[in-house]
């Protein structure tokens, strides 16, 4: 499946503000609507236009991604506009890059423990501080920082349970992007490509275990994917902590079911055994 591929039906080019084309310095460009994993874009020339969520992140993703150097993973280098910012009127730009999403469960984990070494010197970002939304608050319950009412027919029982087996670690937390899974690309060559950061305070292991966790449960991963990675350090409890992570997140989402919640639980289960 393309990753980058136009929308059917395709959103009217109006929704892509004409100042921020000429902002981004693409006003000549005819723009295309495309999906960039999982992300909706305008791609413009060379330059990908994209909506963001929240500027601050946005604009200190860029910031990083600016000057960084991954060995063996394409960065989307973010591009300014014509005034120095990264953001404008919410939306920021990047250099296009050509892939594909692919169920390459195994290379997306060995690209998120290549991009952490290299965002393990990254400075703690101050935005952390005070975030508080979905991520942060299931990131937080996981570690055992918080507690929050979970219902329990949606994760609530299960994280509760699974909570009790939860054992002191000894992992450095660094700069890590915690939603990896579904948002790197491959280009014919299978070199990885990153779009932006999604940044939490967590070990470098942790994300890589949330990668492992989303791809048995969402992606169709092979059960075995949880052993091949059992050489990092402390992997059983870091894979607890990104189940609960997991779990902690369905049990808030508006939209979560007891349904929807079956691929967590057979995860939970693998899990369980290898505590």
């Amino acid at each position: 499946m393309t990753a980058v591929r136009p929308l059917a039906p395709a959103p009217s080019t109006s929704a892509l503000p004409e100042h921020v084309r000429v902002a981004f310095g693409v006003r000549e460009a005819v723009p295309r609507p495309v999906v960039w994993a999982g992300q909706r874009a305008w791609h413009c020339g060379d330059v990908l236009l994209r909506p963001v969520s929240d500027n601050v992140v946005a604009a200190w993703s860029a910031t990083v991604l600016e000057n960084l150097e991954v060995d063996g993973v394409r960065l989307a280098r973010p591009v300014r506009s014509s005034d120095g910012r990264w953001v404008v009127g919410g939306w920021a730009a990047s250099r296009h890059l050509s892939g594909t999403s692919e169920p390459r469960h195994d290379d997306v984990v060995a690209a998120s423990l290549r991009l952490h070494a290299a965002t393990s010197t990254v400075l703690r970002p101050r935005l952390l501080d005070d975030r508080d939304d979905l991520l942060s608050r299931s990131a937080s319950a996981a570690f055992g920082e918080s507690r929050l009412d979970l219902d329990p027919l949606t994760g609530g029982e299960l994280f509760a349970d699974l909570a009790a087996h939860r054992r002191p670690i000894r992992l450095t937390p660094q700069v890590v992007h915690g939603e990896l899974f579904g948002a790197m690309l491959f280009d014919r060559a299978g070199v990885p490509a990153v779009l932006d950061l999604v940044p939490f305070w967590r070990p470098a292991e942790w994300a890589a275990a949330v990668v492992v966790v989303d791809a048995i449960a969402w992606g169709g991963a092979d059960d075995a994917l949880m052993d091949r990675w059992s050489e990092l350090p402390e992997w059983p409890q870091a894979l607890l902590r990104a189940v609960l992570h997991r779990l902690a997140l369905h049990a808030q989402h508006p939209e979560a079911t007891a349904a929807s919640l079956g691929g967590l639980e057979r995860v939970a289960g693998l899990v369980s055994t290898r505590l």
